[in-house]
């Protein structure tokens, strides 16, 4: 059973999420807040696998509350939701530690897809997320001399195509190989990056320049 806790300032959109995932099988809504003026103690309260957080709230945003949840807790995975295409608050959230990036008009259907595969370990992005992280690496650059991490050419592939916001199971399309196989590469990813998630892939392969 996946436990997905919700925090969104529009009640109408919290109820409609919540009964989507409750009415999804092995799914259940362990909460749903408007802000994150209390996040870690919601987070304390509800134990949730996966968050999916609105970026913009009143009070206490998204951002900082992300912020605030990776202070105690690196295990649940956190999915950023949004409306607008902001390229520093998608960067800001990368740094902050979320694990996916998914505009709030996906459909229910990708929605749900996201939660399990961030659960799966991978990085959720719509496609227009995605665009808009490509941009961050044209517009930003790394942010020191890329540092190099010994990956073999095909590291670096499956590296970049998790940051353009591919699922594990498209990578393995894509290089026609098993979801077991990219599993594998990921795991020697986060080895040679000295990251534990596939947000800390994203991040390091940004600000190193590494894509």
């Amino acid at each position: 059973m996946i436990h997905v806790t919700i925090f969104d300032d529009n009640a109408s959109r919290r109820d409609g999420l919540r009964l989507m995932i409750d009415s999804t099988d092995g799914m259940e809504c362990a909460g749903a807040f408007p802000d994150c003026r209390e996040v870690v103690k919601h987070i304390e309260t509800s134990k949730p696998d996966v968050v999916l957080m609105d970026i913009d709230m009143p009070h206490v945003d998204g951002i900082e509350g992300v912020r605030l949840i990776r202070e105690t807790n690196n295990t649940v995975k956190i999915l950023m939701q949004t409306v607008f295409e902001d390229n520093d608050k998608i960067f800001a959230a990368i740094l902050a530690g979320a694990d996916g990036y998914l505009l709030k008009q996906t459909a229910p259907t990708k929605l749900i897809e996201g939660i399990v595969e961030v659960t799966q370990g991978g990085a959720p992005m719509t496609p227009a997320v995605a665009k808009k992280v490509l941009t961050l690496c044209a517009n930003k650059g790394p942010l020191a001399k890329p540092t190099n991490f010994d990956l073999t050419s095909r590291e670096k592939d499956i590296l970049k195509q998790l940051v353009e916001g591919y699922s594990y199971k498209m990578i393995s399309e894509q290089c026609n190989i098993s979801t077991g196989t990219v599993n594998t590469h990921m795991r020697h990813i986060y080895e040679k990056l000295h990251v534990k998630s596939a947000t800390g892939a994203v991040s390091l392969a940004i600000r190193e320049g590494l894509v």
